[in-house]
């Protein structure tokens, strides 16, 4: 067996220990705070007393499931942007909620191949109207499920417990006139 000196044996243990420091450095350099979006649970029911449904979509990149959401917008509030995304993505309008009901995390792929983590604060928008025409029509397949259903289909663990939050909560007798809706 070689002989290795004190010396040499101290030098290969710093290399290694300045290699473990940059490395874990770079590590804490890469990772940023989440990036924030902003999303709506868009929901209608049949009848006054009927069943509630919310609208799902397919993502336009990866085509799994998804509930309309979007980026921040210069002059708009958080219920605003989820609100307008609702319009765009899946065509819907009506009232949405001021107050943030949830939110959820995922790793967002960007066009450049990197995945950053994004917070995602979840407002619900009553539907009033479903458009025939909105910006993304026929990119996206949308379904009127149960939130159950919903939160089965969906990937993000944190939005599965938010859907079946939301039927919950649509269990309970409310008054919609008690609701914090932007008008």
């Amino acid at each position: 067996m070689p002989y290795i000196s004190k010396y040499r044996c101290s030098e290969v243990f710093f290399k290694l220990s300045l290699m473990s420091r940059v490395a874990t450095n770079l590590r804490l350099m890469m990772q940023r705070p989440p990036r924030q979006q902003y999303a709506a649970i868009c929901y209608r029911t049949k009848k006054k007393q009927g069943p509630v449904e919310v609208l799902v979509a397919t993502s336009r990149d990866t085509g799994r499931w998804v509930i309309p959401k979007g980026w921040p917008m210069q002059d708009k509030k958080a219920h605003q942007v989820a609100e307008r995304e609702a319009y765009e993505e899946v065509g819907v309008k009506g009232r949405v909620e001021k107050e943030p009901f949830g939110i959820y995390h995922y790793r967002k792929t960007l066009g450049n191949g990197l995945k950053v983590p994004v917070r995602v604060q979840v407002h619900v928008l009553k539907v009033e109207e479903c458009l025939k025409n909105f910006p993304e029509k026929g990119s996206r397949v949308l379904e009127w499920v149960s939130p159950q259903e919903a939160a089965e289909r969906v990937q993000e663990q944190e939005l599965k417990i938010l859907f079946l939050q939301f039927a919950e909560r649509m269990q309970t007798p409310h008054e919609d006139d008690d609701l914090k809706v932007a008008g």
